[in-house]
């Protein structure tokens, strides 16, 4: 069974380092659904995006402890893709 590819691909990761490496190396940050593997989510990308995948990285990020004042609690934990996408393609996110 296939999933759908806006169920895969959650949304844009957009911060400094990400929107440095857009720059520099044509590589792309999306969060990700858990459990995705790397051929579904190459496979949403150039379905979505219409473009070339030519690299995908996985990164897993554990949740974090935080406090504000007296409370404590925990951050989110994200599964994150840096897609690197093949020569002459690109995505304009902003």
């Amino acid at each position: 069974m296939k999933r759908n590819p806006r169920d895969i691909i959650l949304r844009p990761i957009i911060t400094e380092k990400s929107v440095q490496l857009h720059a520099d190396d044509n590589k792309i940050t999306f969060e990700v659904a858990k459990g995705s593997n790397k051929i579904e989510i190459r496979q949403a990308i150039e379905e979505i995006f219409d473009v070339k995948v030519e690299k995908v990285n996985i990164v897993n990020v554990k949740p974090r402890r935080k406090r504000v004042g007296q409370y404590e609690g925990m951050t989110k934990s994200v599964r994150k893709a840096i897609v690197k996408l093949a020569e002459g393609h690109t995505i304009e996110l902003f």
